[in-house]
């Protein structure tokens, strides 16, 4: 990617290298949360966490991440990645706002090891990245992408780049009032109704990721293999290989998120990314 091109954001805050509070995530948590007060990227559940709580409203992630006890540090070229990532989301995003009479007001991506603290709660890495519409930030513990390389086989900057992406279409979400509206309807719905809901509101933000990427003017030749393999990657059905059931999916199998993807991509059109949940 040429990330040279793009600006190192202001709203980053690097908290690597510091022992967090929170001490956990407890069932007492678990039961204040709403379903989209995290929106994670990738899915756990009780496959993973073993929290013995629904898909609906458990702490979903990828996992991975830093399950060490030390607290390791950004690395300079993370720092890069991170910080001008973010920069171009809020050069496009700004602009796509401003075009249609508003104004953007951006998200904060806080990087952090092993466990901190958000407005939604405790922060550990194996939640992988996820978006707190309480303090509208992103936290990411960058070991994941270490994870995301090794473990599921999606490496490269464009596959970093696109969990970055696909956190702020969160946040578009929720300066839409996508995210409440989705709460209510979860809210009257049935589990599997429920997690079909959830489904909608990830694909919507893997669109708003290829939107990022079409109009940033960052990709090079095979970043768009990258951001493919990572949207293959994480796909309901490639993380729980046929132990859970479709009707209990969050995220989206893996041809549904690399479709939305490329919808975002091909276009570069917001209105190409409709909410279906």
């Amino acid at each position: 990617m040429r990330l040279g091109d793009a600006p190192e954001s202001g709203n980053f805050e690097d908290r690597t290298g510091q022992r967090g509070g929170g001490g956990g995530i407890g069932g007492g948590l678990i039961g204040m949360l709403l379903p989209f007060v995290m929106s994670r990227f990738g899915i756990v559940g009780v496959l993973v966490l073993g929290l013995g709580y629904c898909a609906l409203t458990s702490l979903g992630g990828l996992g991975g991440g830093s399950t060490t006890t030390g607290e390791s540090k950004l690395t300079a070229d993370q720092g890069q990645v991170l910080k001008r990532v973010l920069g171009s989301t809020e050069q496009v995003w700004g602009q796509i706002f401003q075009q249609s009479g508003a104004q953007y007001k951006p998200t904060r991506l806080v990087a952090y090891s092993n466990q901190n603290n958000s407005g939604c709660g405790a922060a550990q890495s194996a939640m992988g990245p996820f978006y707190c519409p309480s303090d509208q930030s992103i936290y990411i513990d960058p070991t994941f992408f270490d994870e995301l390389s090794r473990r599921f086989q999606a490496p490269g900057d464009a596959a970093q780049a696109y969990v970055i992406a696909h956190e702020v279409g969160h946040h578009i979400q929720y300066l839409q009032g996508t995210l409440d509206r989705a709460q209510s309807a979860q809210a009257r719905s049935s589990t599997a109704a429920g997690n079909a809901v959830q489904v909608g509101v990830e694909l919507q933000a893997d669109c708003y990721a290829g939107v990022w990427a079409k109009r940033s003017g960052l990709l090079e030749q095979g970043d768009i293999g990258e951001g493919m393999r990572a949207a293959e990657a994480i796909g309901d059905d490639m993380l729980t290989k046929g132990r859970v059931s479709p009707d209990n999916f969050t995220h989206g199998t893996s041809a549904q998120r690399q479709e939305a993807l490329n919808r975002g991509l091909t276009t570069g059109d917001p209105a190409q990314c409709k909410y279906t949940g």
